[in-house]
């Protein structure tokens, strides 16, 4: 790869313009259709075996009143009861349909929030060394919008079998399926107040993705230095702003979309550990775009410094996500408490999903670890894309685990569906990523650090 020095300041390098081309649609659109192929495998066999469970499925109890029966032992009788009466855990093949649409949708919209959330982390520490493919990340956030669309409809077609709260017989004491947890969260966990916050964190997302990219084409467009340095002011600003919100959205955010599908468990650390699954598996995939895009012939400036910064990124931050896990994990684990280890114990003791915890720590830590250890790995291209592509699935697998067992208990599996409708989102995901990085120079030229970008070196 050529240095730096044979880019800098080359106006052909400063004007790139990535071309979407038909062939990088196709590409896409085979991604799709592989997608909606497994997919309709996976429903035509569901739809033929609705009703049959396997050996393993079989061989375990592991459902709402087991649950409960950790947390509040008193309560299984009764609850169980209301369960067979009115059908509350009753399975059908279109929830597990619902659930894979609520895994991919939370997955993806916070693969699109933490694009901009890199975007406002480089302004606010002045980070010079990734302005020259700012423009990658900043695209991800272009899926917010069709993300909201998707949770909306998601939320409305399959609320009652993804969130066990949204049940109003549960707090109700007049029934024997009064739960005095849940109805004691009844101001947080309610429909009106999920939707409407829900729209206000997403939409918030956006807006300020709308304003942020505006400023960015903004200076680009400048023709002084007062204007440029105006706008990058702006963008100051704005990015703090973001930050603080992000921050306090995305835990609130964990809180309701995931969390909540176990309404008994609570950890102090659930949304760290949500972030953290989003956040490096956010910059997996903005690595995987910059090498894709370099050996298109894109960001012809990009060097093995740039690469070896992103590595450095992906790995210290796989080394963080284990470090929440963990914690979170052990925190649990020594202080034993019934209403806590109820999540982990309902894991290992499945059959089902226990494999999946190994699965998770293989792929998350100890390939990325190992992967890119040295020095020379995190300047490979090659070596990058496949630890990045390792550990998006990783993580994917990661929100699985967390949402899967809550919600489809002995029902759950991984099948055709669960391969196909990923591939779906990827499809998608990408092509609005196309056409947002097609809409501008691919490189932000008047950016005041960029020079910084041009002569970085590790």
């Amino acid at each position: 790869m050529a240095a730096h020095k044979d880019y800098h300041f080359d106006r052909e390098a400063l004007n790139e313009q990535f071309v979407f081309s038909a062939k990088a649609k196709k590409t896409i659109f085979i991604i799709i259709g592989i997608g909606v192929l497994f997919s309709l495998i996976g429903l035509f066999f569901m739809a033929t075996d609705s009703g049959h469970h396997d050996e393993a499925h079989a061989a375990i109890e592991m459902t709402g009143n087991k649950l409960a029966s950790l947390e509040n032992p008193d309560a299984v009788q009764a609850q169980g009861q209301h369960a067979a009466e009115a059908g509350h855990h009753a399975y059908h093949w279109t929830n597990r349909v619902k659930v894979n649409l609520w895994i991919n949708i939370i997955y993806f919209i916070g693969l699109s929030v933490v694009g901009l959330f890199w975007v406002a982390i480089q302004y606010i520490s002045m980070a010079g060394w990734s302005v020259g493919f700012k423009r990658v990340p900043e695209a991800f956030a272009s899926f917010l919008p069709l993300g909201l669309i998707l949770f909306l409809a998601t939320f409305a077609w399959g609320y009652h079998e993804i969130f066990h709260w949204t049940d109003t017989s549960l707090y109700d004491e007049g029934t024997a399926a009064y739960d005095a947890i849940i109805a004691g969260k009844s101001s947080f966990l309610n429909i009106p107040f999920f939707i409407g916050g829900s729209i206000v964190i997403i939409g918030g997302w956006y807006l300020f993705h709308f304003f942020i990219r505006k400023q960015s084409i903004a200076e680009d467009k400048a023709t002084d230095k007062t204007q440029v340095r105006k706008r990058y002011r702006t963008m100051v600003k704005l990015s703090a702003a973001f930050v603080v919100f992000f921050g306090v959205t995305s835990s609130v955010a964990s809180w309701w979309w995931t969390l909540s599908i176990d309404t008994h468990w609570f950890s102090t650390m659930f949304g760290w550990y949500h972030f953290a699954s989003w956040w490096v598996a956010g910059i997996a995939a903005i690595t995987l775009t910059v090498v894709m895009l370099r050996e298109a012939g894109y960001l012809k400036f990009i060097n093995e410094n740039h690469l070896h910064d992103l590595g450095k990124f992906v790995f210290a931050f796989s080394v963080f996500w284990t470090y929440i896990w963990f914690s979170q994990f052990l925190l649990i684990y020594y202080a034993n408490i019934p209403e806590e280890t109820a999540y982990f114990v309902e894991r290992l003791s499945s059959p089902i999903y226990r494999k999946y915890i190994l699965v998770i720590l293989l792929v998350n830590f100890i390939i990325p670890f190992f992967g890119l250890m040295t020095r020379n790995a995190k300047r490979k291209m090659t070596i990058l894309k496949v630890i990045c592509i390792t550990v998006i699935i990783g993580h994917w697998f990661d929100f699985y685990q967390m949402i899967t067992p809550g919600t489809l208990r002995e029902n759950g599996s991984f099948g055709f569906l669960e391969i196909g409708m990923p591939f779906i989102f990827i499809g998608v995901f990408a092509y609005l990523v196309g056409l947002s990085l097609a809409k501008a120079p691919l490189v932000a030229k008047n950016h005041p650090l960029l020079e910084e970008a041009y002569t970085h070196e590790t």
